[in-house]
């Protein structure tokens, strides 16, 4: 997204990317359907990212969520809004609109094409070329999407390098880039496979850029019942993988604060996941980092009176089991059955009363969050105040960041995609406006040598205007 907005504002963009193609992540949320936004308004939406709602919400405001359905109808992609407000391409597919975007940057109708280098993995290098007199720098990116170029009000002064020297190592060796700016898109530290493995993490400290550490978010969690870690080895064998649905979850968060809200969770191996724990990981791993553990509860029939669950449950058994009880009075799925068995003490089982509550309160203890590689997505990366708004590192003038890699978080339905989308257009824009106060800048560059060749294998030394690392 920053690409597009520099290679519109006539800047020569190299983009460096450490994987074979080009949009592997947009492809892997793809599956099961592109999520790209959400409908709510967007107050509401912007309240999503929680401590960092101010943050995001000042890039949702120069690319929020509409403006993303319109840059994706730009592209030819039709988009629409599901039963749960969430909005997809008419397909479903994340293909068809990488493609088209590709296309248009590689080709576009006016500005300069933006060249594409795969398998390309930066080795941390990041040294400046050469000092130079401090320059008015911009704090702020233009607010409207259409004017890139325009330069905002000057709010702090650096001393603006003429560029930076990187190395890139890849199947040709080693290539030195210099570039009048660069862009850091390196995703946070989920999905390591795709890239996203948080190695630059001690390079940026060797930097002065302050971190808050990587953590696991939109993720699972492992549990304890009673003392023993994690489920019995019946649950595991049976019911791992089996969805709860329609159950209500309540906790109290860190703060003191109650969270309740109904949806589906899944059982695993180690403990719980799905749509309905994602929603409150964020507040789930805070809890445990503060305390060691913390005590949800499920309620498997919320649509039920305590008096209708506590009549159902004294009537005659007529010599049926709990469990078959369970099932056919109440309409329990085998799995929930399973999962009640496994909290409630064999000498609790013969009591109407108690059944009754523990199934609308369903104790379990959430001990540990899964691996950071396992998640969705991540928390943490770099601290947002040593950022300016237009999102440029204060400790290293002309080095922008964008994306999961800066430290903020949003649950799953089209959040977190929308806030990446909005912090590379902000970056794009800060940067374009960065490289117009600067004594060189022009708003068109003639190409390199390099932007000249077809291949998209880098040479082994690449000058440019932008080098955008993702």
């Amino acid at each position: 997204m920053a690409a597009e907005v520099l290679s519109a504002a006539g800047f020569e963009v190299h983009l460096f990317d450490a994987m074979p193609t080009v949009g592997r992540k947009l492809l892997l949320a793809g599956i099961g359907g592109l999520n790209l936004t959400h409908a709510e308004p967007l107050p509401a939406f912007k309240a999503r990212y929680g401590a960092r709602a101010a943050d995001c919400g000042r890039w949702l405001d120069v690319f929020g969520p509409q403006a993303l359905r319109d840059w994706a109808a730009g592209l030819g992609i039709d988009t629409f809004v599901g039963s749960s407000q969430r909005v997809f391409p008419r397909d479903m597919k994340a293909a068809p609109l990488l493609r088209a975007w590709l296309q248009r940057l590689r080709h576009p109708a006016s500005g300069v094409p933006v060249r594409f280098h795969m398998r390309q993995r930066w080795s941390g290098h990041l040294q400046p070329l050469a000092p130079a007199a401090p320059q008015q720098t911009p704090s702020t990116p233009p607010t409207t999407p259409t004017t890139p170029t325009t330069p905002t009000t000057p709010q702090s002064a650096h001393a603006a390098p003429p560029g930076y020297c990187l190395h890139l190592q890849g199947p040709q060796g080693q290539t030195e880039v210099h570039a009048r700016a660069v862009l850091l898109a390196l995703g946070g530290a989920s999905w390591p496979r795709l890239g996203s493995d948080g190695a630059w993490m001690p390079w940026l400290a060797q930097h002065g850029v302050a971190l808050q550490p990587l953590r696991p978010s939109n993720c699972g969690f492992d549990v304890a019942v009673g003392t023993r870690l994690g489920w019995s080895a019946h649950l595991q064998q049976r019911f791992a993988g089996a969805a709860l649905k329609g159950v209500l979850l309540r906790f109290t968060d860190a703060n003191g604060q109650a969270f309740e809200r109904r949806g589906e969770c899944v059982l695993t191996q180690t403990g719980l996941e799905g749509s309905l724990i994602y929603a409150a990981s964020a507040q789930l791993r805070d809890a445990i980092e503060t305390a060691g553990r913390v005590r949800i509860a499920l309620d498997l029939k919320p649509d039920w009176s305590r008096s209708r669950l506590q009549a159902e449950l004294e009537r005659e058994r007529s010599g049926q089991s709990l469990g078959t009880l369970l099932r056919k009075r109440l309409g329990l799925p085998p799995a929930q059955v399973a999962l009640l068995h496994e909290v409630l003490p064999p000498e609790q089982r013969h009591d109407p009363a108690h059944v009754a509550a523990t199934l609308q309160n369903l104790p379990i203890d959430l001990v540990a969050p899964r691996p950071i590689a396992e998640a969705i997505s991540s928390a943490g990366g770099v601290a947002l105040e040593r950022l300016n708004d237009a999102l440029m590192l204060q400790p290293l003038p002309g080095v922008f960041c964008a994306g999961e890699m800066l430290d903020w978080e949003a649950p799953t339905g089209g959040y977190l995609l929308t806030a990446c989308m909005a912090s590379g257009r902000v970056a794009g824009l800060g940067l374009a406006a960065w490289l117009q106060a600067q004594p060189t800048s022009a708003s068109t560059c003639a190409p390199t040598a390099a932007a000249s060749q077809t291949a998209e294998q880098p040479p082994p030394n690449i000058t440019g205007d932008i080098a955008a690392l993702g």
